[in-house]
């Protein structure tokens, strides 16, 4: 059934929810690892996803998949990369929770890593800039 379903991805490995947030995973990729929670809303269609990292301070964002999503602040890329995604028609940031209301029928596979994956720069296969890369901008 398409929907939300109650999981806890941690530096984007599939922990079980008696697992502690804290759960050592092998990471393979640099960056800062976000703990993302999807939680079941009482409306339906709608997701929650809570993370370990605050995406606007205090501040709410609305973003709607009809709509360019400008920026490169942390809720406009996510944001974007859930409208790239697709099978999302709205996305909203507050703080450290993302709420998606998903398109009829779509359902929110995915979307946890995406969210999860924010702030990893370095992945396998991905050369790692040198000092020399910078100077050359300059």
């Amino acid at each position: 059934m398409p929907g939300c379903r109650l999981r806890r991805w941690v530096a984007g490995h599939r922990v079980a929810l008696s697992a502690p947030v804290w759960s050592s995973a092998t990471i393979r990729a640099m960056g800062q690892p976000v703990t993302v929670i999807e939680k079941q809303s009482s409306t339906p269609g709608v997701c929650r996803f809570e993370t370990n990292r605050a995406l606007t301070g205090t501040g709410h964002e609305h973003y709607s998949a009809d709509s360019e999503v400008r920026g490169e602040r942390p809720p406009d890329l996510v944001a974007r990369r859930l409208f790239e995604r697709g099978g999302v028609d709205r996305v909203h940031v507050n703080s450290n929770v993302i709420t998606v209301e998903l398109a009829r029928g779509a359902d929110s596979e995915g979307i946890a890593e995406i969210i999860g994956d924010l702030y990893t720069y370095y992945r396998p296969g991905v050369p790692v800039p040198t000092p020399e890369d910078f100077a050359a901008k300059e």
